[in-house]
C-alpha cells in the first residue's frame, strides 16, 4: 500500500507541475461548479487498515496481516469561501485484519496453531466532517488538502458478545473516533467533477476489549490498540 501512496503522490505532483509549465489558458469545464453553496456526490474507494499497539511489557510484537477493503459513500459539500469548503462524507468501509501472535505469548500453556492467529473483521459506518483547503484552479484541475475529525460505528465489533478469545472471539469497541488528513486533485470534466484523493486516518481511542481472564495471552499485554488506515477514494460530483 505504501508504494501505491508514493505513486499516487508522484502522479498528483506531476499533474501540478505540468499545469504550471504549460499554463496556456484552455476551455474551462464546469465554469460555475465551485460557486454553488451546496453540492453533492458519491465516492468509491479502496482502504487498508492497520493496528498500532502499545504494550504493558517488552514482548514480541503482535503482527498485523492487512487485506485491502472496499469503501462506498456519499458526499455533501458546503462552500464557505472561495478556497475553503466544509465536507461531510458518510460511508461504508469493509476490511479484515489478522493478528498473528508469537509463541512466547503462550509460554507454559498448551496451544494450537489456531490460537496464534485471530481474525478481526470490521464493518465501519464512517462519519467524517472535513475542512477542504484548495489552491487556485489551474485550467481544469485544482489541488487541495483536507483535514478533520470523524466517528465510526463498527458493526462487526463483537463488543456485546459474552464469548472472548478463550472461545475464539476477538472483541473490539463499537464506537470509534479519528482524526484525518489527506490531499487530492479536483478534475473538471465535461459533465462532472472527478476527484482522486488519499487520506490517512488515525484513531483517538483504544479499540481493544480485554478478555475476562486478566492473564489472557491475547489481550493482557496490550495497553492500547488503535486503528490507523489509508483511504484511496474516487469521487464523482
Amino acid at each position: 500500500m505504501r508504494k501505491h501512496v508514493v505513486l499516487f503522490g508522484f502522479i498528483l505532483l506531476s499533474q501540478v507541475a505540468s499545469a504550471q509549465l504549460f499554463s496556456k489558458e484552455k476551455i474551462r469545464n464546469l465554469e460555475t461548479e465551485d460557486k454553488r453553496l451546496l453540492s453533492y456526490g458519491f465516492f468509491l474507494g479502496y482502504n487498508s487498515y492497520d493496528f498500532n499497539f502499545d504494550y504493558n511489557t517488552d514482548q514480541a510484537d503482535i503482527l498485523v496481516e492487512k487485506t485491502g477493503g472496499f469503501s462506498v459513500g456519499l458526499i455533501g459539500n458546503l462552500r464557505i469561501m472561495e478556497y475553503m469548503d466544509l465536507r461531510f462524507e458518510p460511508g461504508l468501509y469493509i476490511t479484515t485484519r489478522n493478528l498473528v501472535y508469537d509463541e512466547s505469548y503462550f509460554q507454559g500453556m498448551e496451544f494450537t496453531d489456531t490460537d496464534l492467529k485471530r481474525e478481526v473483521k470490521s464493518t465501519y459506518i464512517h462519519f467524517p466532517l472535513l475542512m477542504k483547503f484548495s489552491t487556485k484552479r489551474i485550467n481544469n484541475f485544482k489541488p487541495f488538502v483536507v483535514a478533520g475529525l470523524s466517528t465510526a460505528l463498527n458493526l462487526s465489533s463483537n463488543e456485546n458478545n459474552p464469548d472472548d478469545n478463550s472461545s475464539g472471539q476477538f472483541r473490539t469497541k463499537k464506537n470509534m473516533f479519528f482524526y484525518e488528513v489527506g490531499f487530492g486533485v479536483d478534475f473538471y470534466l465535461y459533465f462532472f467533477k472527478f476527484t482522486p484523493s488519499i487520506r490517512g486516518v488515525f484513531a483517538l481511542n483504544d479499540e481493544i476489549i480485554q478478555d475476562k481472564d486478566p492473564n489472557s495471552p491475547w489481550t493482557s499485554n496490550v495497553n492500547t490498540m488503535k486503528t490507523r488506515g489509508v483511504f484511496l477514494n474516487f469521487t464523482f460530483q
